[in-house]
């Protein structure tokens, strides 16, 4: 055959090629391969393609990833054969797919992860976060003989700072700053305060001021060092001795600032009444901390996906006895799952509910799911999501994936959740990603 006709002739194959290959994925046939392609190890999975011919697939890294059950490093997969990856230790391979053996079609970077299991929790618990400082609520205007004064609002404090030392003390109680202000006072010295906004450290000078009606030297500034409430437990890692709960920050109730934690506890919890949700005005458990009762793990970080510390054992009242898998963001789908969750006492749930939408996330963020009760025990229970079920966890296809964190107020049915492998990341029991790492670095 002329070469410049086989040419041509090649040449219009390809062009029909790729353009059955726009057709599929338009009507939803093909799907669209990632660059990258995560598996925990012990995982498999299976790509369908929708090829009108056969493609030559490779690794270059057979002993982390096998192609169809085989050790063969490479073999041919159509619409007919699919291919099915089997991930056999940590690390990473590269696939790569070709056309007629030389075409280049498609490279996919696959990561394994070391295998990993979790308990679900669901327990209520009882929170108590201690500040690593003196939180500032607002300013307190002080009776003097002269007029009513605010020496912290003069010395540029303002709500929501954190004051972490005096006179290069740092301080431990917010007990301790009435008795060093009247010091001060007393023999007219200045304080030195240091203090952090926003993650930013700043010094200034305070001068206390005598309050004629308490008969007391004031900073004129509202403070306090400690908080308290109730959440839910979303996971216990045993292997790690950790725990995971919240699915959110605490913030402080008066200046919604994030409360960066000095020391603190969880505790167990009882249920003892709810108020349901309404449209317009969310609900809330209502809930004690047993006296009775120990301390089930410390408080060591407070982040945007939630609290997390150390755990020695799983919590009583557990509906898994043993670990189940996670899942990965990219693995959650829209429709089913149940969450876990306590309604009454201590006595841990299953609840149904549907996963409506379902986000891509390739770096952390904390609205991943949209999730709404089905389950009529528990609407007709709690009218919906309610504040107290925040860290409740969602399980879907036998995998944790995620954790309730808040409620829709005009749609108490309805609410947020964020995806499991962010709180696992900052439980520090799975390592981010490289790009993940550069997004944080970037943001």
């Amino acid at each position: 055959m002329n070469p410049n006709l086989r040419n041509r002739m090649l040449g219009l194959f390809l062009a029909f090629f790729f353009c059955f290959l726009g057709t599929s994925a338009a009507e939803g046939r093909l799907p669209v391969l990632p660059d990258e392609l995560r598996l925990f190890q012990g995982q498999g999975t299976q790509i369908s393609l929708a090829l009108p011919v056969q493609a030559e697939v490779s690794v270059d890294r057979p002993d982390v990833v096998m192609l169809n059950g085989q050790a063969n490093p490479s073999m041919k997969v159509s619409l007919g054969n699919p291919l099915k990856l089997s991930s056999l230790r940590s690390g990473e391979a590269t696939l790569r797919m070709k056309l007629f053996g030389q075409i280049p079609l498609k490279t996919v970077k696959v990561n394994v992860i070391p295998d990993l299991k979790v308990i679900p929790g669901g327990q209520t618990i009882g929170v108590k976060v201690k500040s690593a400082g003196i939180l500032v609520v607002g300013h307190h205007q002080v009776v003097t003989d002269t007029g009513k004064v605010s020496p912290g609002e003069a010395a540029g404090i303002q709500a929501g700072d954190l004051i972490t030392h005096i006179n290069g003390t740092k301080l431990q109680d917010v007990r301790e700053v009435a008795d060093i202000a009247a010091d001060a006072g007393k023999h007219q010295r200045p304080l030195k305060i240091t203090y952090q906004r926003n993650d930013k450290e700043f010094n200034t000078s305070l001068s206390p001021a005598y309050d004629q009606q308490d008969r007391a030297w004031r900073l004129g500034l509202y403070i306090r060092d400690s908080a308290a409430g109730v959440g839910t437990l979303t996971f216990y890692s045993p292997n790690h001795g950790v725990y995971g709960a919240l699915g959110h920050i605490i913030t402080d109730m008066n200046t919604q600032t994030p409360i960066v934690v000095g020391s603190g506890q969880i505790l167990q919890s009882s249920v003892t009444s709810i108020s349901k949700s309404e449209s317009g005005e969310p609900g809330e458990k209502r809930a004690h901390f047993l006296k009775e009762g120990k301390t089930l793990g410390n408080i060591e970080r407070n982040t945007h996906f939630g609290i997390f510390g150390k755990m020695s054992q799983n919590p009583e009242h557990s509906v898994y006895e043993k670990p189940i898998p996670v899942a990965f963001a990219e693995e959650v789908k829209e429709g089913p799952a149940e969450i876990l969750t306590v309604v009454e006492g201590q006595h841990v749930e299953r609840f149904k509910v549907e996963i409506v939408h379902v986000s891509k996330q390739s770096a952390p963020e904390t609205k991943g799911l949209v999730i709404r009760i089905t389950d009529p025990r528990l609407v007709e229970k709690t009218g919906g999501i309610v504040q107290g079920m925040s860290g409740s966890p969602i399980i879907q296809n036998g995998k944790l994936i995620g954790a309730v964190t808040h409620v829709f107020v005009n749609d108490p049915k309805s609410g947020y959740g964020c995806f499991i492998e962010w709180m696992l990341q900052d439980a520090g029991i799975l390592q981010r990603g490289k790009e993940t790492q550069q997004n944080l670095k970037a943001s």
